[in-house]
């Protein structure tokens, strides 16, 4: 015989988060963009690159996607490169993103504290 247990004194309580803190001696970097790939993407829009890809299980037996192309967006997980060209247009995800060439300077965050 299966018991069942009640408990009536169980309510439906709100759990409240605490409060969100920081680390003493460590300034809030709000407002500031981090180095990630994704926003190092995002402010180089425009600009003609080499894209390599590389995939662990690819179609028709191909591992590699290399794209001489444009990044249109980028996202946390994924970016929309244009193909020079043909217009072609490639959606990726971050996840097989190797490396990028580019033929001309970057333009990267300010450096400076």
């Amino acid at each position: 015989m299966v018991q069942y247990y009640w408990n009536p004194t169980y309510q439906n309580q709100h759990v409240v988060p605490p409060p969100v803190t920081i680390p003493s001696g460590r300034p809030p970097t709000q407002g500031r963009e981090e180095s990630y790939i994704e926003n190092i993407l995002r402010l180089n829009r425009g600009k003609i690159g080499n894209f390599h890809f590389s995939f662990e299980h690819g179609a028709s037996g191909t591992t590699a996607k290399n794209v001489r192309g444009m990044v249109e967006a980028a996202g946390r997980d994924h970016v929309i490169l244009s193909e020079s060209g043909t217009g072609h247009r490639f959606l990726f995800p971050m996840i097989y993103f190797d490396y990028a060439e580019f033929d001309e300077e970057l333009r990267y965050f300010n450096q400076t504290p």
